[in-house]
C-alpha cells in the first residue's frame, strides 16, 4: 500500500502552481500592452485578438521555446535540468511524448515558435496600426495552428492514446484538455472573424466595380 501511495503523481505541485502562475502573468502582460498600445475607442474585436495574439507569441517564444531548445541537438526535457524543464516534465507527465523529444511533436514545435511566434508579432503590429491586411494573415496562424493541435493529438487518438495520461484530473482538465482546446476554439472564432471582413470587403468592391460598369 505504501509502494502505491508513493508511486502516485501529486495531484497539484509547486512546479504546477509556477506554471500556470506564469501563463497568468503572460496574460496580465498581453492585457497591459493592448491598454498601452490601443486607442480606447478600439473595438472589442481588436483588443482580444491584440491580446490574444500577444499572449501567443509570448507563450510560444517562451515556454514552447525553451522546449525546443531542449528537444533538439540530442537533448531532451527528461534528462535535462533547470527551471523550464521542470515545467515541461511537469507536463510530460500528461503527454509522455514531450519528455523524449517525440519528432512529429519537436517538427510542430519548430514551425510554431519559429513561424507562428514572429506571425503574431506582425499582426499585433497590423492591429496597432490599424492595417486592415491582418485578418489574411490571422486566417494564416489560426489554420496553422489548427492544423498543428490536429497533427499533435490525431496520431494519438488513431492509437488508442498509449501516451497519454488521464488519470490525473489536473493533467486531463488542465493541461490536455483546456491548455489544447484554447488554441482550437479562439483560432476557429478568429477566423470567423477575420472571413467576414475579408467577404465584405470583396462583395463591397465587386458592388463597386458592377456599378461603374453599369
Amino acid at each position: 500500500m505504501l509502494e502505491d501511495a508513493k508511486a502516485q503523481p501529486e495531484f497539484f505541485t509547486a512546479t504546477s502552481a509556477c506554471s500556470l502562475a506564469a501563463v497568468a502573468v503572460i496574460g496580465l502582460l498581453a492585457n497591459f500592452g493592448a491598454n498601452a498600445l490601443l486607442p480606447r475607442a478600439a473595438k472589442w474585436q481588436d483588443r482580444a485578438t491584440f491580446i490574444w495574439l500577444a499572449f501567443d507569441a509570448m507563450i510560444h517564444f517562451s515556454f514552447e521555446g525553451s522546449f525546443l531548445w531542449l528537444s533538439t541537438f540530442g537533448r531532451q526535457v527528461n534528462t535535462s535540468v533547470g527551471p523550464f524543464a521542470e515545467m515541461w516534465k511537469e507536463y510530460a507527465r500528461a503527454d509522455f511524448r514531450w519528455g523524449f523529444s517525440d519528432p512529429t511533436v519537436v517538427s510542430l514545435e519548430i514551425l510554431t515558435v519559429l513561424g507562428a511566434g514572429p506571425l503574431c508579432c506582425w499582426i499585433v503590429f497590423q492591429i496597432v496600426k490599424d492595417d486592415p491586411a491582418r485578418h489574411y494573415w490571422i486566417v494564416v496562424l489560426s489554420t496553422a495552428e489548427l492544423y498543428g493541435g490536429w497533427m499533435t493529438f490525431c496520431p494519438e487518438w488513431l492509437t488508442g492514446s498509449p501516451n497519454l495520461d488521464t488519470s490525473n484530473p489536473l493533467y486531463f482538465y488542465v493541461y490536455l484538455i483546456f491548455m489544447n482546446t484554447i488554441w482550437v476554439f479562439i483560432p476557429l472564432w478568429l477566423m470567423v472573424d477575420s472571413y467576414g471582413h475579408i467577404a465584405k470587403s470583396l462583395r463591397l468592391a465587386q458592388a463597386i466595380t458592377r456599378t461603374k460598369k453599369e
